[in-house]
């Protein structure tokens, strides 16, 4: 009697690593997700204004910044994983110690801005090397589909995250959310300990400058991708100004505090784990074309902050921004994984991310001061419609219009290469 064949198994193409990496991220996703919450009302509830809460997200993003490129030469020269479970183990230290600060209510804005730096020194290191890391673990010919099953992680985590962090934040005091990412990046640590990467050496007798170079002339030879990054520049400060200025004190101001805020980040990350499953299935054969038209969507919170929506109408933003985030995010991660060279792929990414978050320290410290200025309505509709402009102008571009999803056997594009065209 024949005997049926086996079913292949549904997540077949998912290996070892990418799991392992993806429990990690949602793990620490769940107090990340949070400790930007925590953070706003824990200067808020001492007595801070929205200055000041900028500036604390200012002395977060401003090492990341200055350090991210280092974190790109490391993470195409060390074991990746090492380089995550280091800056998880710092990130975790530095995030226990604000925790036990807030807790004894001794936080004085100078250790905020400290420790909050810590962070993002930790943030630096990791994140090149988690974006190589991905790369290194998911095959081509899945990686849309791995992509999108990574971000819907991430996602969950953000739902679960924000949720929490609000709802602790306004019944327990923003200590207790700040000790839990703590621990979060602890377990993550652990986690990524296990990773068993396959990463080739550095050349013989290679130097870090000389990384740095290459991967320099790496990104500037694709227009498509320093177009979008110089977009993002000012998308980033202006959308951080907005979730982590202006929103947290609307919501104290009227709408009822951390657990309505926590409810609204909560709706951003259903619209990023709704998309997910649509992205796990779609390949649209217009990467960035279409990636940017979810970027349209960015700028909704703040339209819907600026006009005085309610809280409905506000989750109802938030969900769509999620929407967008996602529907850019897979598809930007499609094309570097299609263009970029492997050996390269953590120093461009920490170009990108370089460029991307350049103006967000700025963006924050300037928010409190633009409030004043042009008054907290006015603020946001300036980010909501700069979002919106900037979001049609990078369509001027023919690269980014054209770039073309390629057959899985095709090698990543060399610099000397044109974007395919339609």
């Amino acid at each position: 009697m024949p005997t049926r064949p086996p079913r292949p198994r549904r997540f077949a193409w998912a290996s070892r690593d990418f799991r392992i990496q993806t429990a990690a991220t949602v793990i620490s996703g769940l107090g990340n997700a949070g400790a930007p919450i925590a953070t706003a009302f824990a200067v808020l509830g001492n007595g801070g204004t929205t200055t000041e809460v900028g500036y604390v997200t200012a002395a977060r993003l401003l090492p990341t910044v200055l350090l991210l490129v280092l974190g790109g030469a490391l993470a195409d020269r060390m074991p990746r994983h090492r380089i995550m479970v280091a800056a998880n183990v710092f990130s975790g230290a530095s995030q226990a110690v604000l925790a036990a600060l807030v807790l004894v209510g001794d936080a004085q804005l100078w250790q905020l801005l400290l420790l909050s730096a810590a962070g993002g020194a930790g943030y630096a290191l990791y994140s090149p090397a988690s974006g190589g890391m991905i790369m290194q673990a998911v095959p081509q010919e899945h990686a849309a589909r791995a992509f999108a099953v990574f971000r819907m992680g991430q996602s969950a985590a953000q739902i679960g995250g924000a949720a929490l962090g609000g709802a602790l934040t306004a019944a327990l005091g923003p200590g207790w959310v700040l000790a839990l990412d703590a621990l979060c990046f602890l377990i993550a640590a652990v986690l990524r300990f296990f990773l068993v990467p396959e990463q080739a050496p550095a050349p013989a007798g290679s130097s870090m400058l000389r990384d740095l170079r290459e991967g320099w002339r790496e990104f500037v030879s694709r227009r498509w991708l320093w177009v979008v990054v110089l977009q993002f520049s000012v998308l980033v400060a202006c959308i951080g100004a907005v979730e982590s200025v202006y929103g947290p004190a609307i919501a104290k101001e009227r709408l009822g505090g951390a657990g309505a805020w926590g409810l609204a980040m909560s709706a951003y990350g259903v619209g990023l784990v709704a998309t997910g499953l649509l992205m796990a299935r779609w390949r649209p054969r217009r990467i960035l074309l279409v990636g940017n038209w979810g970027v349209f969507l960015f700028g909704v919170p703040a339209l819907a902050l600026a006009a005085g929506a309610p809280l409905p109408l506000l989750v109802a933003a938030m969900f769509l921004s999620g929407v967008g985030v996602t529907v850019f995010g897979v598809n930007w991660m499609v094309a570097l994984r299609q263009e970029i060279p492997e050996e390269m792929f953590s120093r461009v990414s920490a170009y990108d991310e370089l460029g991307s978050y350049s103006l967000a320290p700025v963006g924050t410290a300037l928010a409190g001061p633009a409030a004043v200025v042009l008054g907290l309505s006015g603020a946001l509709w300036t980010c909501a419609v700069v979002c919106l402009v900037l979001s049609a102008a990078v369509l001027l571009e023919p690269q980014v219009r054209r770039l073309t999803r390629r057959g899985t056997t095709d090698a990543p594009s060399r610099a000397t290469e044109p974007v395919p065209a339609s």
